[in-house]
């Protein structure tokens, strides 16, 4: 009986310590890009431009924000872990395009599979309901530096 308890505890201590971990893999920091079209991030709808995005504190790594660097345009929104086949060669933002509508999908860290990923909002699923296929759009982004001017 306390072998059997031990290795329950043992497991439990590794499904743990893997969940931390696969948490921590995800997008931290700051991180910015250059947007060259108008897109949706969550509900919101953003022109082009410079943008920053990082993980709320407090938030367990499910929102992120994203604010334009003119500080004019802002919003949150929910993701999740993902990972992406291969260690992507830099840093990136991969956007879902349906026609001429651009949405951010997910957000990866150069040499990191392990990224996030946007839930999709009410209008992006319209989009894919309505049996449009996505072309996958990818902008390179850096880890944002507070000393830099955007």
């Amino acid at each position: 009986m306390r072998k059997q308890m031990m290795s329950i505890f043992m497991a439990l201590g590794l499904l743990v310590a893997f969940g931390v971990s696969k948490a921590q893999a995800q997008i931290v920091g700051e991180i910015e890009a250059n947007i060259p079209f108008q897109f949706h991030a969550g509900n919101a709808k953003f022109p082009a431009g410079k943008y920053v995005l990082k993980m709320l504190d407090d938030s367990n790594l499910e929102v992120m924000e994203i604010r334009g660097a003119d500080g004019r345009h802002a919003a949150v929104f929910q993701v999740m872990g993902t990972q992406a086949e291969t260690n992507p060669p830099k840093t990136e933002l991969i956007f879902n395009k349906y026609g001429d509508q651009y949405f951010l999908s997910k957000m990866f860290d150069e040499g990191n599979k392990d990224g996030s990923e946007a839930l999709e909002s009410h209008y992006e699923k319209m989009m894919r309901k309505s049996g449009v296929q996505p072309e996958k759009h990818r902008v390179p982004a850096r880890r944002h530096s507070h000393k830099a001017k955007m």
